[in-house]
């Protein structure tokens, strides 16, 4: 069973930034993959981008290429989503997920965490 805790969001104006945290307890696999998502009010979750925790290979949805950067710090089991020049359609709640395929679709994720909520004001 895998356990994931997300921290960091919160409020910025347009062009801000904000690191997103997913701390990792229970056991890992070499071959899993982590990935972010988010959804926003009244639409369905989307990948935002995930990260080969074996490997150390990540890919991005095309919204947010340039932009965000998924990294791992393995020593403390967390995922970072460092999220640059946001856009107010940015806001979202986000989420961490874990499964065995990186992709960008939540279906194949088997273990998600709460949630942290962002929010991009113009």
């Amino acid at each position: 069973q895998v356990q994931l805790v997300e921290s960091g969001g919160g409020s910025v104006q347009t062009g801000g930034s904000l690191r997103l945290s997913c701390a990792a307890s229970g056991y890992t696999y070499s071959s899993m993959c982590m990935g972010w998502f988010r959804q926003a009010p009244g639409k369905e979750r989307e990948g935002v981008a995930w990260f080969a925790i074996g490997g150390g290979t990540g890919g991005y949805a095309d919204s947010v290429k340039g932009r965000f950067t998924i990294s791992q710090d393995n020593s403390k089991n967390t995922v970072y989503l460092q999220m640059d020049m946001l856009k107010p359609e940015d806001t979202a709640m986000y989420y961490c997920a874990a499964g065995p395929l990186c992709v960008l679709q939540p279906r194949f994720y088997n273990y998600w965490g709460q949630g942290t909520q962002v929010t991009v004001s113009s």
